[in-house]
């Protein structure tokens, strides 16, 4: 007979480090982020108003909104995860050329596509033993923009540059992987 006080207890009583987690994108699998700091964006429920004699009371409303999601990575030393997201969103934004336009949004059986300039993405949720525990997954995710690189040349110590990166997106879902 098992004691039903004991039955909704949580198993593990570790705490969730915020240091275990990694971030990858499907339209540059070769691209590793080096993140060191991403949130999970905020999630908010629209109130409705039911009226009252006395008071409008709020009542749960029908429609969901979304942050942006904001990650900060570490640039690597060839520039490619930077480069990526600045080319990827200049090719959006801004393009010099139909060329550049074009490159965006075609796919890779070279088919129009306008889907293609977004892509979708995971946010790796890791234990204190660097297993998996949650994906955050986000859909149709694009750069809406990309911090600037600060060059220092009087810096004594070496300082490994990072740069932030802040993106739209449809939706994301978080999926626990935990069985």
């Amino acid at each position: 007979m098992t004691n039903s006080a004991f039955v909704k207890q949580i198993d593990n009583r570790n705490f969730l480090s915020g240091v275990g987690f990694k971030f990858n994108l499907t339209k540059f699998p070769k691209v590793d982020f080096f993140s060191n700091s991403a949130r999970i964006p905020e999630l908010n429920l629209e109130l409705a108003q039911q009226s009252s004699y006395l008071k409008n009371i709020s009542v749960p409303g029908e429609r969901l909104t979304y942050g942006d999601f904001t990650l900060r990575f570490l640039v690597d030393e060839n520039m490619e995860n930077y480069l990526a997201v600045y080319g990827w969103l200049k090719g959006l934004g801004f393009p010099e050329s139909g060329k550049q336009f074009k490159e965006i949004i075609t796919d890779s059986d070279g088919q129009r596509d306008p889907k293609v300039a977004f892509c979708d993405g995971t946010l790796s949720i890791q234990n204190s033993n660097y297993r998996e525990v949650a994906k955050v997954k986000f859909n149709d995710l694009f750069p809406i923009s990309l911090t600037s690189l600060d060059f220092d040349a009087t810096n004594t110590d070496v300082q490994y540059l990072t740069a932030e990166a802040t993106f739209k997106y449809t939706i994301y879902d978080l999926v626990s992987s935990v069985t």
